[in-house]
């Protein structure tokens, strides 16, 4: 642990001073706010466009996120590298306890954040990564929600008048294809792309997305006639002609704005939980699609692409920060998805046959 404290960082940053002249943005989800101060006007109009279906009118905030320019600390801290999941290489993030805090490194761009009770700065090159940025601003409704012994769940998901429907699979597997499809019936609206917070009530089960737009591939693009347009034309020809193995496997991503899509009103972050499909298909099946009741209690290897780390900017209720080494509960998933209707999703990969099963599961729901 470094010896540096919260205190010495603030004092080096002077994150109020820093953002006083700004104007503050306030978001509100699930009845949380969030302040943004931030030094750049640039990189605030980008923040504004982004977050300007949750902008909500200027009120006491639960926390203020600061979003500060490059800064030198005048002190060295010890970062050590945060461990990936399986199956990603690479360096991405690095952190530096400190006594009653923690900084993280992004590897990659140089981006450092604070995290810690009652302080949340980000600092270094941010309008060069202001995706990174809008990260960080949803990362703290996800420790707000967490707390409150919310699940977070690696999920998309869409709902209507009365079901909600998540849909969780490997990385790459379609979620965000499938979620996107689903927009199509009459009556739905988007609720999240990857991250699902979950609990179980007296009611039901109350399910809550975050502000984070649709990051979409190449694939789901040129598979979908509503995306036309949505990239440069002669780079959407390219796609078109790629072999369908190299399109699946291209790292490339692109922002939707729902609004622009579909049209005012259809995004709803609160939504009663009903559904959650699991996608276990696969590209080479030759198999037809198939959706079939799953009991999670006993299919618990199902839970692997449902369950999700908190990551290195979380810090319990209690006061320790979550490690890279500590483990997910699934009893705690269990205990939440305890009255959903799980769905094993298998065979090959049919965007039409599941819109189709998404159509009969939500399309009678007006």
């Amino acid at each position: 642990m470094n010896e540096v404290s919260v205190q010495d960082v603030v004092d080096a940053l002077r994150p109020d001073r820093a953002t006083s002249t700004c104007d503050p943005v306030c978001l509100g989800v699930g009845g949380f706010v969030i302040e943004v101060r931030c030094t750049s006007q640039a990189l605030l109009a980008e923040l504004l466009r982004y977050f300007q279906h949750v902008i909500t009118v200027p009120t006491d905030a639960d926390l203020t996120v600061h979003v500060l320019g490059p800064v030198d600390l005048p002190f060295d801290v010890e970062f050590t590298d945060w461990a990936r999941e399986p199956g990603k290489a690479g360096r991405k993030d690095a952190i530096a306890d400190l006594a009653d805090g923690r900084l993280v490194l992004k590897v990659r761009t140089g981006l450092r954040f604070l995290q810690a009770p009652g302080w949340a700065v980000a600092f270094g090159p941010v309008e060069d990564h202001p995706n990174q940025v809008i990260n960080f601003i949803n990362t703290q409704i996800l420790n707000k929600f967490q707390r409150e012994d919310w699940v977070a769940c690696h999920a998309a998901a869409v709902r209507t008048a009365g079901k909600g429907l998540a849909i969780s699979g490997l990385s790459g597997g379609g979620k965000s294809t499938t979620m996107l499809r689903l927009m199509e019936i009459a009556g739905t609206q988007y609720v999240t792309n990857d991250r699902l917070l979950v609990r179980a009530t007296g009611k039901g089960t109350e399910a809550l997305g975050i502000p984070k737009l649709p990051r979409i591939n190449p694939g789901t693009i040129v598979t979908n006639s509503r995306l036309a347009g949505l990239i440069d034309e002669d780079r959407e020809d390219e796609l078109r002609n790629m072999e369908r193995d190299e399109l699946w496997h291209l790292e490339e991503k692109y922002d939707l704005f729902i609004d622009d899509i579909y049209g005012p009103g259809r995004i709803s972050h609160d939504a009663q939980l009903t559904d959650f499909w699991v996608l276990n298909w696969s590209r080479n099946s030759r198999a037809p699609t198939a959706v079939s009741r799953a009991d999670l209690p006993e299919r618990t290897d199902l839970l692997s692409a449902i369950m999700k780390s908190p990551g290195p900017f979380f810090q319990t209720r209690e006061g320790p920060f979550w490690t890279d080494s500590t483990p997910l509960d699934p009893d705690t998933y269990l205990s939440a998805l305890e009255g959903i209707r799980v769905w094993e999703i298998t065979g090959q990969i049919d965007f039409d046959a599941l819109f189709d099963a998404g159509a009969e599961l939500l399309g009678g729901d007006q």
